[in-house]
C-alpha cells in the first residue's frame, strides 16, 4: 500500500523561527548589564551578526527547503553576516540623520524588523503529490482527490494574519521608540516651578548617577554663598599666564578674566562681555569671558582635583543666543596639561539645540584621533539640563537628562589618564558674535563626580 506524506501543519511557526523573532529583543535585554560584560556582548554581538541577515535569507528564500540546501552553507555563512550588517548600518544612519541615534533605540528598530521578518509567512507555490513514488505508474490523480480549502486552512490564514498584525505593532512601536527619543522630558515637578525668574529656580533631575553602579560621591559643588571655592576650583587652564589665559588654538576671541566668574543664587555663571582686552601673551582680544576648572594656578603649581574613571555631571543652562559662542564641560589631562586624550561630555559649539559628545584619543603615530555624536534638537537654553559621562576602563557612556545618548566601546580608545574637570564659555570658535550681541551667560547649578 502506497503511504499519503504528511503536510506540515499550516500557518504554524517553526521554534527556530520564534527564537530568531526573540533573539533582539534578548540583545536589548542585555543592555541592561554592565558594559563590556560577557553576556552583553555575547548576545548583541550575535544578533547584530547573525539574526537580521539570517531572518532575511529565510524570507527570501524560493523554497521551503532546509537552509543547508539553498544557496549552500558556504553562500549562507557569507550572506548572513553581510546582510546583518547593511540592514545594522542603514538602521543606525537612519536613526543618525533623525538626530536620534543610540545603541538601545538602534537594538530596538533592529529586533522589530527580525521578528517581522521571521513572523512573516510565506506562501509556496507547490505542485499536487503523486499518491506513489514518482517512478510509480498509474494515472495522476484526479481533481476530486486534490487538496481543497477546509477549516484548517482557513484557520491557518487567521494564523498568518495574527502574525502579521503582531509584527506590525512591534515595528510601529520601535518607530513611535525612535520618534519619542528626539523629545526633551519636563525638568520640573512643579508647572508653575517652570515659569520661576532665572533657571536657578527649576528643580532639576537626576542629581545622582543614572549608569550602574554602585557610586561614591569624590567631589560636589552646590554653588552656594557668593564666591567660588579657591580650594576646588581655578580660573584659567594650566598653562595660566599672567592676569589671564585662553585657547589659542582653537582661534578664540575671548580672555579668561577671574572677574567674569560669578556665584550667587545657588548658581555658577560665566560671563563673556564684549570689549578690547590687552592678554599677558601681546595680543588684544574682543571679548572677555570666565572658566572654571580643577587645575593648577601655575603651570608649576599641583591641581586642586584630578579623576581617574567615574561618572561626571552637571546642570547647565547655555546662553539663549548661540551664535559666536561655545560653552563646554570637558575633561583634560593633568599631566600634560594639553590634549590629546580629551573627554568632551557637552559641548555647544554656535548651538543652544544640539549637544557634541567627543572622545579624542593619540594614535600610534603621535595624531589625533577623535569619535562623536550629536543629539538634538532640544532647547536646551530654556533651562537646566543635566549632561553626564560614565568613564569605566573599557567603556565611555554619555547622558542626558538621565538617558544615554552615546557610547564608546573600544578600549584603545578610552584614556587612562587623570584628568581635570573644565567648564568654559568661549567666544569666536568658527565664527563671531554678530554686532548687535555683546554679551552671554552660561549657568551652571551643580557638579558632581561619582566613583566605583
Amino acid at each position: 500500500m502506497l503511504s499519503v506524506p504528511r503536510w506540515p501543519t499550516p500557518g504554524r511557526v517553526p521554534a527556530p523561527r520564534l527564537l530568531l523573532a526573540l533573539s533582539g529583543w534578548a540583545a536589548l535585554a542585555a543592555t541592561a548589564l554592565p558594559a563590556a560584560s560577557p553576556p552583553r556582548v555575547v548576545l548583541t554581538a550575535g544578533f547584530l551578526l547573525a539574526c537580521p541577515g539570517l531572518a532575511l535569507l529565510l524570507l527570501a528564500r524560493p523554497a521551503p527547503a532546509p537552509l543547508s540546501a539553498w544557496p549552500g552553507r558556504v553562500a549562507a555563512a557569507v550572506l548572513v553576516p553581510t546582510l546583518s550588517a547593511s540592514v545594522s548600518l542603514l538602521v543606525a544612519e537612519a536613526l543618525f540623520l533623525g538626530g536620534v541615534f543610540t545603541v538601545t533605540r538602534a537594538l530596538a528598530v533592529l529586533a522589530a524588523l527580525t521578528t517581522a521578518l521571521a513572523l512573516v509567512p510565506r506562501r509556496h507555490r507547490t505542485r499536487p503529490e503523486r499518491l506513489g513514488p514518482p517512478s510509480a505508474p498509474g494515472p495522476r490523480p484526479t481533481e476530486a482527490q486534490a487538496p481543497r480549502s477546509t477549516a484548517p486552512d482557513r484557520r491557518a490564514a487567521r494564523r498568518r494574519a495574527g502574525y502579521l498584525v503582531v509584527a506590525a505593532l512591534l515595528l510601529f512601536t520601535a518607530a513611535c521608540g525612535s520618534a519619542a527619543g528626539s523629545a526633551v522630558l519636563p525638568l520640573t515637578a512643579d508647572p508653575q516651578a517652570s515659569a520661576a525668574t532665572g533657571p536657578a529656580a527649576q528643580p532639576v533631575l537626576p542629581q545622582e548617577p543614572v549608569a550602574p553602579g554602585p557610586w561614591h560621591q569624590v567631589f560636589r559643588d552646590d554653588f552656594e554663598g557668593s564666591t567660588l571655592n579657591p580650594a576646588d576650583w581655578v580660573t584659567c587652564y594650566d598653562w595660566v599666564l599672567n592676569g589671564g589665559c585662553t585657547n589659542a588654538g582653537n582661534g578664540e576671541e575671548e580672555w579668561y578674566q577671574p572677574g567674569q566668574v560669578e556665584v550667587g543664587n545657588g548658581a555658577l555663571t560665566l560671563n563673556a562681555d564684549r570689549g578690547k582686552q590687552h592678554g599677558s601673551d601681546g595680543r588684544t582680544y574682543p571679548w572677555s569671558s570666565g572658566m572654571v576648572s580643577t587645575g593648577r594656578d601655575s603651570y608649576e603649581g599641583a591641581p586642586r582635583h584630578t579623576f581617574t574613571y567615574g561618572y561626571f555631571a552637571a546642570a547647565i543652562n547655555v546662553p539663549a543666543e548661540p551664535a559666536g559662542f561655545f560653552p563646554a564641560f570637558w575633561l583634560i589631562p593633568a599631566e600634560t596639561r594639553g590634549t590629546p586624550p580629551e573627554l568632551d561630555i557637552a559641548e555647544f559649539p554656535n548651538t543652544d539645540t544640539h549637544v557634541n559628545m567627543n572622545l579624542h584619543w593619540r594614535t600610534p603615530d603621535g595624531n589625533d584621533a577623535h569619535i562623536g555624536r550629536l543629539f538634538g534638537p532640544a532647547d536646551f537654553s530654556a533651562g537646566y539640563h543635566v549632561f553626564a559621562l560614565d568613564w569605566e576602563p573599557n567603556a565611555v557612556t554619555w547622558y542626558v537628562d538621565g538617558v544615554q545618548r552615546f557610547q564608546v566601546t573600544d578600549p584603545s580608545q578610552v584614556p587612562t589618564v587623570a584628568m581635570e574637570l573644565v567648564i568654559n564659555l568661549a567666544v569666536g570658535y568658527l565664527q563671531s558674535p554678530p554686532p548687535t550681541v555683546d554679551s552671554a551667560q552660561l549657568h551652571v547649578q551643580w557638579v558632581g563626580v561619582w566613583q566605583h
